[in-house]
């Protein structure tokens, strides 16, 4: 089964957990990154704004092909509640979903809010079936408390 990690981070939480989940399934890492990147400043002010509302920014891909994938992985960093824009403009990209199955991750300070269940939608209205999805506080990072629980996700669903 091939499996993608498609992320996008701003500090490198989210690119630290892409990173080690991609070196114990052996998949494939796709970083998204923002045509315009944003400052300390723009990603606390316009950036949570942008992602509040639903918005997708400019990024790098026009398009995100999975279909040479059995899974897709898709992580976050949570902005006001919701998935930061860059991710939602790489969930509009995303082509060749149909039947694919998709686990969901997200990284906050805290909490997640209407993240994880945004994304759902967005991922299932692309044809995407979600076999699981986990968050990320500052305190699961810290203390490692849920190291293993994305991998293991993903190897139940590349199973299933």
């Amino acid at each position: 089964m091939k499996t993608c990690i498609i992320f996008y981070s701003y500090s490198g939480v989210t690119r630290s957990v892409a990173e080690s989940l991609a070196a114990s399934c052996g998949a494939d890492l796709i970083e998204i990154h923002a045509k315009k990147p944003y400052s300390k400043l723009t990603a606390y002010t316009v950036g949570c704004m942008r992602a509040r509302r639903g918005d997708a920014d400019p990024i790098d891909r026009e398009t995100i092909d999975v279909s040479p994938y059995d899974l897709v992985v898709i992580g976050t960093p949570v902005w006001a509640f919701r998935a930061a824009p860059p991710v939602n403009a790489a969930t509009a990209a995303l082509s060749g979903c149909n039947g694919k199955k998709a686990v969901l991750f997200a990284t906050c300070g805290g909490k997640a809010g209407d993240t994880i269940e945004e994304l759902k939608k967005t991922l299932i209205g692309k044809g995407l079936r979600i076999t699981g999805d986990i968050t990320f506080t500052k305190k699961d990072l810290d203390e490692d408390l849920k190291a293993g629980e994305l991998a293991a996700l993903v190897k139940a669903a590349e199973q299933a």
